[in-house]
């Protein structure tokens, strides 16, 4: 049976949030209790069907659903992006990364912690992924910090943060996702996450340069490499910048689209690890075997997220959502905010990937009808990036804290208080980028108007 009618025959407004709110109070429940996020989606979704509409609504519905979402062109850039992060983890591109920019930074007063960000965001140009590059850039860093006696909080805070690069500096994985949801120009979003990506890196680094001034026995300053090291240490890292310009450049220039850039990037990355005799048959097959699970995840996530949107869509909350907000009388701007306040609580309860298709279904009809002065291209753009950024925040908060439970498990010495004290800063940093995007759209929006007049 569906909710109660009123006595016209329609569902009023707050039956509508009643329903919603229930279904996601279940979905939360089933996420606490641990059972894994596709599958709460799946079965909150399936049940609230069957409740509003019944089971025959459902059964039609399964038909052709997974065939409808996995069939998506823009889709099958999600795996060719995963496999080339799984290969370039194998081919030691970050040890290059790391070697280059600690040859750069490394004499520096806290040179060897802003070498490690230098480096997470090379790392997360090619890989795509935040938690890959907190995991192998820890591998690579954390000895370095800790032989230079870093203190514990500022080491692993440094390389929790440094991962969050990955999920925004292209090719972003969950970027593609969001692309799909809201019906964006994945090329035109890869061309607006650079300079907010780029802006991430120097607010890291001065993050660091004050701490370290705050704190100086925290970042003590590593050795000066000579200039041979130098020179080697650059043109090892020479590969790396030809594979993101070849990829990322090809695909900002029009040369290709996202889907082909990928396979080129696998083969560049793939070619890269075999001519320096890093890549075994072994690390392919384990490269692949990845790729197959971290795939199969994502696409069984992107099916329960849509039947749970649909379930919502039929008990009209996402419109019921968005029509409160714009009654509430609160401005445009207000309710940004406080959407992304709510980005970030939720971050406290599940992974990124979660929060955008959990999220996205209620919070774009909502910015959808607000008036920012700018079309609903450029909008879809500019929150989209302001999105990420907060769902970044998700990766090194407290209780989930992903990165920080990553880069914890590497350092048993530094207990993980210590580690959420040390991303403090940095998530700071981050909140003050928010408020700059926010003053500022043109910091999102420039990079992709000045390339589509180029």
């Amino acid at each position: 049976m569906g909710p109660v009618a009123g006595p016209d025959g329609s569902v009023s407004l707050e039956e509508n949030l009643i329903i919603g709110l229930v279904g996601l109070f279940c979905l939360i429940g089933l996420i606490v209790v641990r059972l894994p996020i596709a599958y709460s989606m799946i079965v909150v979704g399936a049940t609230g069907i069957v409740v509003l509409n019944g089971p025959a609504i459902l059964l039609s519905q399964l038909k052709d659903l997974a065939w409808g979402q996995f069939s998506i062109y823009d889709l099958s850039v999600v795996p060719m992006f995963i496999l080339m992060g799984n290969i370039a983890t194998r081919a030691g591109l970050s040890s290059d990364l790391f070697r280059a920019a600690n040859a750069w930074f490394g004499h520096m007063r806290g040179g060897v912690a802003m070498a490690a960000i230098a480096a997470c965001a090379g790392f997360g140009s090619v890989c795509g992924s935040s938690l890959a590059t907190a995991s192998t850039m820890g591998q690579v860093a954390l000895p370095e910090l800790k032989r230079y006696r870093y203190s514990g909080a500022l080491a692993t805070g440094t390389l929790a943060a440094g991962g969050v690069l990955g999920i925004l500096i292209p090719p972003s994985i969950v970027l593609v996702i969001y692309a799909v949801i809201v019906e964006a120009n994945i090329v035109t979003l890869f061309m607006a996450a650079m300079l907010p990506g780029l802006l991430a890196v120097v607010l890291f680094l001065v993050t660091i340069a004050i701490y370290v001034r705050i704190w100086p026995e925290s970042g003590p300053r590593g050795e000066r490499v000579s200039k041979a090291e130098l020179i080697s240490a650059t043109v090892a890292m020479v590969p790396v910048l030809i594979i993101f310009g070849l990829v990322i450049g090809g695909i900002y220039f029009g040369f290709f689209n996202p889907t082909p850039a990928a396979a080129i990037g696998v083969f560049l990355v793939a070619l890269y690890g075999v001519v320096r005799r890093v890549l075994s048959f072994t690390d392919f097959k384990f490269a692949l075997l990845e790729t197959a699970k971290t795939s199969g995840m994502i696409y069984l996530i992107l099916l329960g997220a849509e039947l749970l949107k649909i379930f919502m869509s039929r008990g009209g909350v996402p419109q019921a959502a968005a029509q409160m907000m714009m009654d509430s009388g609160l401005s445009s701007y207000a309710i940004l905010v406080l959407l992304l306040l709510a980005l970030i609580l939720l971050g406290c309860l599940m992974d990124s990937l979660s929060m955008i298709l959990l999220a996205m279904p209620f919070f774009w009809p909502v910015i959808s009808g607000m008036d920012f002065g700018m079309g609903e291209e450029d909008l879809k753009i500019w929150f989209g990036i302001l999105a990420l950024i907060v769902v970044e925040l998700g990766l090194i908060t407290p209780p989930v804290g992903m990165n920080v439970f990553i880069i914890s498990a590497m350092d048993k010495e530094t207990p993980m208080s210590e580690t959420f004290k040390g991303v403090a800063p940095f998530f700071i940093a981050e909140i003050f980028r928010v408020g700059i995007l926010i003053a500022f759209p043109v910091v999102t929006l420039w990079l992709p108007t000045f390339l589509r007049n180029f």
